[in-house]
Protein backbone atom coordinates (compact mmCIF):
# COMPACT_ATOMS: atom_id res chain seq x y z
CA UNK A 1 0.00 0.00 0.00
CA UNK A 2 1.48 3.33 -1.08
CA UNK A 3 2.05 6.02 1.54
CA UNK A 4 1.39 9.50 0.18
CA UNK A 5 3.51 12.33 1.56
CA UNK A 6 2.70 15.88 0.50
CA UNK A 7 5.49 18.46 0.65
CA UNK A 8 3.55 21.71 0.73
CA UNK A 9 5.40 25.02 0.72
CA UNK A 10 5.46 28.72 -0.01
CA UNK A 11 8.63 30.27 -1.42
CA UNK A 12 9.03 33.88 -2.52
CA UNK A 13 12.69 33.93 -3.55
CA UNK A 14 13.38 30.22 -4.07
CA UNK A 15 15.21 29.26 -0.86
CA UNK A 16 12.36 27.20 0.57
CA UNK A 17 11.73 25.69 -2.87
CA UNK A 18 15.32 24.38 -3.00
CA UNK A 19 14.93 22.74 0.40
CA UNK A 20 11.62 21.26 -0.77
CA UNK A 21 13.29 19.64 -3.76
CA UNK A 22 15.80 17.87 -1.51
CA UNK A 23 13.07 16.83 0.92
CA UNK A 24 11.22 15.34 -2.03
CA UNK A 25 14.27 13.26 -2.97
CA UNK A 26 14.67 12.01 0.58
CA UNK A 27 11.00 11.10 0.95
CA UNK A 28 10.88 9.29 -2.39
CA UNK A 29 13.93 7.22 -1.41
CA UNK A 30 11.74 5.33 1.07
CA UNK A 31 10.23 2.19 -0.45
CA UNK A 32 6.47 2.38 -0.74
CA UNK A 33 6.34 6.16 -0.39
CA UNK A 34 5.02 8.49 -3.08
CA UNK A 35 6.01 12.08 -2.30
CA UNK A 36 4.61 15.07 -4.16
CA UNK A 37 5.54 18.75 -4.24
CA UNK A 38 2.81 21.38 -3.90
CA UNK A 39 2.77 25.16 -3.63
CA UNK A 40 0.18 27.15 -1.72
CA UNK A 41 -1.56 29.97 -3.61
CA UNK A 42 0.15 33.35 -3.83
CA UNK A 43 -1.77 36.18 -2.18
CA UNK A 44 0.23 39.14 -3.51
CA UNK A 45 -0.60 40.76 -6.89
CA UNK A 46 1.88 40.22 -9.70
CA UNK A 47 2.80 43.93 -9.80
CA UNK A 48 3.76 43.82 -6.12
CA UNK A 49 5.90 40.71 -6.64
CA UNK A 50 7.67 42.45 -9.52
CA UNK A 51 8.46 45.44 -7.32
CA UNK A 52 9.86 43.04 -4.72
CA UNK A 53 12.08 41.45 -7.42
CA UNK A 54 10.55 38.04 -6.73
CA UNK A 55 11.44 35.51 -9.45
CA UNK A 56 8.75 33.53 -11.29
CA UNK A 57 7.29 30.61 -9.37
CA UNK A 58 8.54 27.12 -10.26
CA UNK A 59 6.39 24.73 -12.25
CA UNK A 60 4.87 23.08 -9.20
CA UNK A 61 1.10 22.55 -8.89
CA UNK A 62 -0.98 24.75 -6.60
CA UNK A 63 -2.73 22.85 -3.83
CA UNK A 64 -6.23 23.50 -2.56
CA UNK A 65 -7.01 22.90 1.13
CA UNK A 66 -9.36 19.95 0.51
CA UNK A 67 -6.54 18.04 -1.21
CA UNK A 68 -4.67 17.70 2.09
CA UNK A 69 -7.11 14.96 3.08
CA UNK A 70 -5.65 12.70 0.36
CA UNK A 71 -2.21 12.56 2.02
CA UNK A 72 -0.94 10.24 4.74
CA UNK A 73 1.67 12.73 5.95
CA UNK A 74 2.97 16.23 5.35
CA UNK A 75 6.11 18.31 5.36
CA UNK A 76 5.22 22.01 5.40
CA UNK A 77 7.72 24.72 4.44
CA UNK A 78 7.73 28.50 4.46
CA UNK A 79 9.92 31.57 4.91
CA UNK A 80 9.69 33.46 8.16
CA UNK A 81 8.11 36.85 8.72
CA UNK A 82 9.02 38.28 12.13
CA UNK A 83 9.63 34.84 13.59
CA UNK A 84 6.45 33.26 12.22
CA UNK A 85 5.32 31.63 8.96
CA UNK A 86 4.72 33.88 5.95
CA UNK A 87 1.18 35.20 5.55
CA UNK A 88 0.68 33.26 2.31
CA UNK A 89 1.00 29.95 4.14
CA UNK A 90 -1.08 31.17 7.07
CA UNK A 91 -3.83 32.19 4.63
CA UNK A 92 -3.77 28.69 3.18
CA UNK A 93 -4.14 27.13 6.62
CA UNK A 94 -6.88 29.61 7.49
CA UNK A 95 -8.86 28.11 4.61
CA UNK A 96 -8.77 24.57 6.09
CA UNK A 97 -11.80 25.09 8.33
CA UNK A 98 -13.77 22.36 6.60
CA UNK A 99 -11.00 19.85 7.32
CA UNK A 100 -10.84 21.05 10.92
CA UNK A 101 -14.58 20.57 11.47
CA UNK A 102 -14.36 16.91 10.43
CA UNK A 103 -10.84 16.40 11.88
CA UNK A 104 -9.92 14.89 8.52
CA UNK A 105 -6.19 15.40 9.16
CA UNK A 106 -6.12 14.12 12.76
CA UNK A 107 -3.50 11.48 13.46
CA UNK A 108 -1.44 12.26 10.39
CA UNK A 109 2.26 13.19 10.86
CA UNK A 110 3.83 16.44 9.71
CA UNK A 111 7.26 18.04 9.73
CA UNK A 112 8.28 21.66 9.19
CA UNK A 113 11.09 23.42 7.31
CA UNK A 114 11.85 27.09 6.84
CA UNK A 115 14.07 29.92 5.66
CA UNK A 116 15.10 32.98 7.63
CA UNK A 117 17.03 36.10 6.77
CA UNK A 118 19.48 35.91 9.67
CA UNK A 119 20.64 33.78 12.58
CA UNK A 120 18.27 35.57 14.94
CA UNK A 121 15.44 35.61 12.41
CA UNK A 122 13.43 32.64 13.64
CA UNK A 123 15.12 29.31 12.91
CA UNK A 124 13.30 27.85 15.92
CA UNK A 125 10.40 30.24 16.57
CA UNK A 126 9.07 29.89 13.03
CA UNK A 127 8.56 26.18 13.58
CA UNK A 128 7.50 26.58 17.20
CA UNK A 129 4.73 29.04 16.39
CA UNK A 130 3.55 26.86 13.49
CA UNK A 131 2.86 23.92 15.80
CA UNK A 132 -0.35 25.62 16.95
CA UNK A 133 -1.78 25.16 13.45
CA UNK A 134 -1.04 21.44 13.55
CA UNK A 135 -2.45 21.03 17.05
CA UNK A 136 -5.93 22.27 16.19
CA UNK A 137 -6.08 19.78 13.33
CA UNK A 138 -4.86 16.91 15.50
CA UNK A 139 -1.81 16.56 13.25
CA UNK A 140 1.17 14.87 14.90
CA UNK A 141 4.24 17.12 14.81
CA UNK A 142 7.38 15.15 13.93
CA UNK A 143 10.63 17.02 14.66
CA UNK A 144 13.87 15.68 13.22
CA UNK A 145 15.45 15.92 16.67
CA UNK A 146 19.13 15.08 16.42
CA UNK A 147 18.65 12.18 13.99
CA UNK A 148 20.79 14.05 11.45
CA UNK A 149 23.75 13.07 13.61
CA UNK A 150 27.08 14.86 14.06
CA UNK A 151 26.27 17.49 11.43
CA UNK A 152 23.70 18.95 13.83
CA UNK A 153 26.68 20.15 15.87
CA UNK A 154 28.65 21.63 12.94
CA UNK A 155 30.12 24.99 13.99
CA UNK A 156 32.72 25.65 11.32
CA UNK A 157 30.20 27.25 8.95
CA UNK A 158 26.96 29.18 9.07
CA UNK A 159 24.19 26.60 9.03
CA UNK A 160 20.42 26.78 9.21
CA UNK A 161 18.15 24.11 10.57
CA UNK A 162 17.44 22.88 14.09
CA UNK A 163 15.88 19.92 15.89
CA UNK A 164 12.54 21.32 14.72
CA UNK A 165 13.38 20.79 11.04
CA UNK A 166 15.55 21.66 8.07
CA UNK A 167 16.29 25.32 7.47
CA UNK A 168 18.42 27.78 5.57
CA UNK A 169 19.59 31.38 5.80
CA UNK A 170 18.65 33.64 2.92
CA UNK A 171 20.65 36.65 4.09
CA UNK A 172 20.04 39.50 1.68
CA UNK A 173 18.62 36.98 -0.78
CA UNK A 174 21.86 36.15 -2.57
CA UNK A 175 22.86 33.31 -0.25
CA UNK A 176 21.58 29.92 -1.36
CA UNK A 177 21.14 26.77 0.76
CA UNK A 178 24.50 25.23 1.60
CA UNK A 179 25.44 21.61 1.07
CA UNK A 180 24.91 20.71 4.71
CA UNK A 181 21.52 22.44 4.74
CA UNK A 182 20.48 20.48 1.66
CA UNK A 183 21.68 17.26 3.28
CA UNK A 184 19.56 17.91 6.35
CA UNK A 185 16.58 18.59 4.09
CA UNK A 186 17.12 15.24 2.34
CA UNK A 187 17.37 13.55 5.73
CA UNK A 188 14.16 15.17 6.92
CA UNK A 189 12.29 13.90 3.88
CA UNK A 190 13.62 10.39 4.41
CA UNK A 191 12.95 10.44 8.15
CA UNK A 192 9.38 11.76 8.09
CA UNK A 193 8.39 9.62 5.12
CA UNK A 194 9.54 6.58 7.08
CA UNK A 195 7.41 7.58 10.05
CA UNK A 196 4.39 8.27 7.84
CA UNK A 197 4.80 4.79 6.35
CA UNK A 198 4.96 3.15 9.80
CA UNK A 199 1.87 5.01 11.00
CA UNK A 200 -0.11 4.00 7.93
CA UNK A 201 0.85 0.35 8.42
Amino acid sequence: MTTKVYIVYYSMYGHVAKLAEEILKGANSVDGVEATLWQVPETLPEEVLLKMSAPPKPDVPIIQPAQLADADGFIFGFPTRYGMMAAQFKAFLDATGGLWRTQALAGKPAGLFYSTGSQGGGQETTALTAITQLTHHGIIFVPVGYTFGAKMFELSEVKGGSPYGAGTYAGDGTRQPSQIELEQAYHQGFYIAGIAKKLKQ
